[in-house]
């Protein structure tokens, strides 16, 4: 039981199974005959029903606020619990598949094991901090930059539901088109046949209309979004750099006032 213990401890172990585990989800992918994807599909939830185990192990080993103290833990256990429906949807998908199809839906689920590769890249931990304060830094802005797109949706929406439904018969709708417009690909997709089907000055002027759009928000609205991101995402390293710069100057200044 200890040796057990152990394995189920060793990440090299449990990263060995995670690359395994990948080989043969990649592989249920192509045209392979019934009784090796059988194989194949029992190996999958062979590793899927090991890693439910590693939780159970390290839940037992480090106990429940040990384990949740750490957030790779909590990260590696929601990861795990994601992938256990797909040994239920194995069962239960056995002589019913014409009545219960939907849940074989629920084997897609086991793709998420392959986020547990995440925590063995090299400084990860750095770039989860830098990920964790640029998300916070950026949310005032995101908020700010999604109600401009509903008010330009809103407007959008009534002023072009009757001649263009397929794109604004709706707020929900409209909300969609209007950030495809902000992506800035296939922009001009979307005025161009709103111009085809109105007279010329409506032309005219939806043409100017979008073109505000796309430079308010496509443009500017996202460059600013992005650049707020970038910078938190950077700040950690800036940080860094500014307190060596200070020791630096620190252990000049005492040099020069030993002389």
């Amino acid at each position: 039981m200890k040796k057990i213990t152990a394995l189920l401890l060793n990440d090299t172990f449990i990263l060995t199974l995670i690359v395994i585990n990948a080989i043969l989800i990649f592989t249920q992918g192509f045209g392979l005959t019934v009784p090796f994807l059988t194989v194949i599909v029992s190996l999958d939830d062979l590793i899927t029903l090991i890693f439910v185990i590693e939780l159970t192990v390290k839940l037992g080993h480090y106990g429940v606020r040990g384990y949740l103290a750490t957030k790779w833990n909590i990260f590696d256990g929601t990861v795990i619990l994601l992938a256990v429906p797909s040994l239920f949807s194995h069962f239960l998908t056995q002589g019913y598949e014409s009545h219960m199809e939907y849940f074989l839906v629920l084997r897609v689920l086991r793709i998420f094991k392959f986020f547990r590769f995440i925590r063995y890249f090299p400084h990860v931990g750095k770039l989860m901090t830098a990920l964790e304060h640029a998300l916070k830094a950026s949310v005032a802005v995101v908020f700010g930059f999604l109600i401009y797109i509903f008010v330009i949706a809103v407007i959008s929406c009534f002023l072009y539901r009757d001649i263009a439904p397929e794109y604004f018969s709706d707020p929900l709708l409209s909300f969609y088109s209007v950030f495809k417009i902000f992506t800035v690909e296939g922009w001009y997709e979307i005025p161009d046949l709103i111009a085809a089907r109105a007279n010329i000055t409506a032309a005219f002027f939806t043409k100017c209309y979008f073109a505000f759009i796309l430079i308010t928000g496509g443009i500017f609205g996202l460059s600013l979004v992005n650049s707020i991101f970038v910078d938190a995402m950077v700040q950690d390293n800036n940080d860094e750099l500014e307190r060596k710069v200070e020791l630096l100057n620190e252990k000049i200044d005492r040099l020069l006032d030993n002389k």
